[in-house]
C-alpha cells in the first residue's frame, strides 16, 4: 500500500460536556466520525485507514459508525492511549511496512475536503512532510501570567490543522526519537520538526474545523447545511 491514513478518534469529549465521545455525536444526522471516514474512503489517493479508538468505544464504533456507515478502507481498529500522541504511535505500529506515505487526521475534523487531503499528500510526497494550516487572522499576543510579553508578527503565524502527511519512515523516526526523549507534543509535525526536517505548509480551510465544543458543533452544522444547499 502506498498511502495509509491514521485517524485518531479516542477522545472522551470533556470540553464537549457530553456523556459520549464527541466523535459519536451526530452532525446532520450522521456521526461526526462517519463524516470524516467518508472523505478518506472516497479519496483515490488513500489505500487504507488505521482507526484508533478507546477500548471502551469499540462497541459504539461498531453499532453507530461502521455498521450503518461502512468504510471499506479500514484495515484495522487499534486501541488508543492516554494522550493523542500515544494513540497515533499505536496506529503507526499497525501500518504495513510497505506503506510509503502516512497521513494523520483528527477524527473530529469532519469537514475536510478531498481536495485538501490530496494537496497535502502531494506536497508530502515531494518534500517528506506537509501539513494543512491557515494564516492567523487576528493579532497574536504572547503572554505570561495573563500579561502580554510580546506582540508577534501575524504574517509569520500559521494555525496548524490536519491532515498532516509524512514519508512513513520519517514519521517513525520522529516518534522513536520522541519516545527516547520523553517528549509530548500536540501535533505530529512538531515531532518531525524536532529531528531537523522542514515541514511544508499547504493552505487549509476555515471550514476544516475541529469539533471540540458545543459551539463548534453548531458551526459545523451550519457549514454542512450550506454545502448541502449548494448541491441542491
Amino acid at each position: 500500500m502506498r498511502v495509509v491514513a491514521i485517524i485518531p478518534a479516542a477522545g472522551v469529549g470533556r470540553r464537549m460536556g457530553s456523556a459520549v465521545g464527541k466523535q459519536f455525536l451526530h452532525l446532520r444526522g450522521i456521526p461526526i466520525l462517519a463524516h470524516t471516514l467518508k472523505v478518506f474512503d472516497q479519496s483515490p489517493e488513500v489505500d487504507g485507514i488505521v482507526l484508533v479508538v478507546a477500548p471502551q468505544q469499540r462497541q459504539a464504533l461498531a453499532t453507530e459508525v461502521l455498521g450503518p456507515h461502512p468504510c471499506e478502507k479500514v484495515l484495522q481498529v487499534i486501541d488508543g492511549g492516554p494522550e493523542r500522541q500515544d494513540s497515533v504511535a499505536n496506529g503507526l505500529r499497525a501500518i504495513p511496512l510497505e506503506c510509503e506515505l502516512v497521513a494523520v487526521h483528527d477524527g473530529v475534523r469532519p469537514l475536510v475536503s478531498i481536495d485538501l487531503l490530496e494537496a497535502v499528500l502531494e506536497v508530502a510526497r515531494h518534500h517528506g512532510a506537509a501539513i494543512a494550516a491557515i494564516p492567523a487572522g487576528d493579532t497574536v499576543k504572547q503572554a505570561e501570567n495573563q500579561k502580554v510579553v510580546a506582540t508577534l508578527e501575524r504574517e509569520t503565524i500559521w494555525l496548524a490543522q490536519t491532515p498532516q502527511a509524512f514519508h512513513t519512515n520519517l514519521l517513525r523516526r520522529a516518534y522513536d526519537k520522541a519516545a527516547q526523549d520523553g517528549v509530548v507534543v500536540t501535533d505530529d509535525a512538531a515531532l518531525v520538526e524536532r529531528i531537523g526536517v522542514a515541514v511544508h505548509l499547504v493552505r487549509g480551510s476555515s471550514e476544516n474545523i475541529k469539533v471540540t465544543t458545543p459551539s463548534d458543533l453548531i458551526v459545523a452544522e451550519a457549514i454542512l447545511a450550506g454545502r448541502e444547499g449548494q448541491r441542491a
